[in-house]
């Protein structure tokens, strides 16, 4: 399917720019060209009954969360909600718009999880950071009026790869009962060698080269990319994880790892379903100003999250 018209002006516009060589830049410097070019994507974000930011314990000091409360009488389910970025950019800022849709619209809280960055903070920082904030919410659900028996996992990009990571520590270490996975896009393997990648290896906004960037600021040894929390299509086992949306894009680079897990996700037993999005990018899930896909695929991911909880 081609692209839409407004997406492929979008990629045409961004074209005309010599691209940021990231590998070049101070990690402050590529957070910040990261998040301006997120938010001006972006539509507005649209109006919740209660938003309040918060710092919970974690691994390695205080962990900054953003909750997303709406309109309703608590207990409400709950979603813990991870950035992309490449593991590397992203803040609570960055997703805040589907953040909101997403709560008003699945008639669940949603907290945003500010987990530590690399590559000052490398591989398994992010991922214990994001199962400690799971931990938490569990933990002190009821001062947040959630329910602690209907928490969901989610995320786009890296933050599918951490959700992944997320189920497979809770499953491993007795920890929270998890009742659904919500995975953008994720990241699933520290390899390059699917069809997707080949295909959409430039001109698609997510690269091949991007990626290597992001997976070698994240891990520290190639050792580490075949640890399962890190790249969760390799977990031998993937038996007693929760039900699974996989929302993958046409066009991106990621396309087929994600398609996989999910069909890994269904070899275990467990209930997976992928929602492949023909003429689409990596990205599109946050590109509201853009594109009216935006508003449909997160229509989408929070009837499947009602549903779940």
């Amino acid at each position: 399917m081609p692209l839409p018209p407004k997406l492929a002006a979008y990629l045409q516009k961004l074209a005309a720019h010599a691209p940021l060589t990231y590998e070049e830049l101070p990690p402050a410097e590529v957070r910040r060209l990261s998040a301006a070019s997120m938010l001006a994507r972006e539509a507005p974000p649209e109006v919740i009954a209660q938003v309040e930011d918060r710092s919970i314990p974690g691994p390695a000091g205080p962990l900054p969360v953003r909750v997303y409360t709406p309109e309703g009488q608590p207990p409400f389910p709950a979603l813990l909600r991870f950035h992309g970025g490449g593991w590397v950019a992203g803040n609570l800022d960055t997703p805040d718009a589907g953040c909101r849709q997403l709560a008003n619209e699945a008639g669940c809280v949603v907290v945003s999880v500010d987990y530590r960055l690399a590559p000052e903070h490398k591989f398994p920082a992010a991922a214990e950071d994001c199962y400690a904030a799971t931990c938490w919410v569990a933990a002190n659900s009821a001062r947040i009026g959630v329910d602690k028996a209907r928490l969901a996992v989610g995320g786009d990009s890296a933050g599918g790869n951490l959700a992944a990571a997320v189920c497979l520590m809770a499953r491993d270490r007795g920890g929270p009962p998890l009742v659904f996975q919500l995975l953008v896009y994720p990241i699933t393997d520290h390899s390059f060698d699917t069809e997707s990648y080949r295909a959409n290896a430039q001109g698609y906004l997510l690269t091949r080269e991007r990626m290597e960037f992001y997976w070698n600021a994240y891990l520290s040894s190639a050792a580490d990319g075949r640890h399962p929390y890190a790249s969760p299509l390799r977990a031998p086992d993937l038996r007693g994880l929760p039900p699974a949306l996989v929302i993958t894009a046409e066009f991106d680079p990621l396309r087929d790892e994600g398609e996989a897990y999910a069909a890994r996700l269904r070899e275990a037993g467990v209930a997976a379903r992928v929602s492949r999005w023909d003429g689409m990018i990596h990205a599109f899930f946050s590109m509201g100003a853009v594109i009216e896909e935006t508003r449909l695929v997160r229509s989408e991911a929070a009837r499947a999250l009602r549903a779940a909880l």
